[in-house]
């Protein structure tokens, strides 16, 4: 067995994108979209894979995008805390979380322990960042910050 990907559906293409991209710079490797289906896939990987990827030889990040109905209404999906997380590896885990914070993205579960934090995507998805290698001595402001919302 061979695990190719997680499927994501997501209410905002571009809000998506550029969570994912832009954000915490995942790289888009490839995209479908179907017409007769009405939606769009989108494949995205880590910077490390993302070579790989295109040669479907590491997992994927799959954005599924539904496109809205004949009235223009989008499904609502209920939250992707019930789905899990995603988790990435970070070479920093309080550098990587100070620069999420300065593009606008709440740290839910701060990385107190030099080791763990959570975020959340605009769809609700928690994604959890772990330090590389050994944990970081604890440091401030994130050694007694608070949890931020649900993670």
């Amino acid at each position: 067995m061979e695990y190719l990907h997680t499927m994501l559906r997501i209410k905002n293409l571009d809000e998506s994108l550029d969570f994912y991209c832009n954000k915490l710079g995942l790289i888009e490797t490839s995209r479908y979209e179907s017409e007769a289906g009405r939606f769009t896939l989108i494949f995205l990987a880590d910077p490390i894979n993302a070579e790989n990827a295109k040669n479907s030889k590491s997992p994927l990040i799959e954005l599924t995008y539904n496109w809205p109905n004949d009235q223009g209404e989008v499904e609502d999906y209920t939250s992707g805390r019930n789905f899990g997380h995603l988790a990435f590896r970070v070479d920093d885990i309080y550098k990587t979380c100070q620069d999420l914070v300065e593009k606008g993205i709440v740290i839910n579960r701060p990385p107190r322990d030099g080791h763990m934090a959570f975020i959340k995507s605009p769809d609700g998805v928690s994604i959890e960042l772990l330090q590389k290698g050994d944990k970081l001595e604890p440091t401030e402001p994130w050694a007694s910050r608070q949890n931020e919302g649900s993670w």
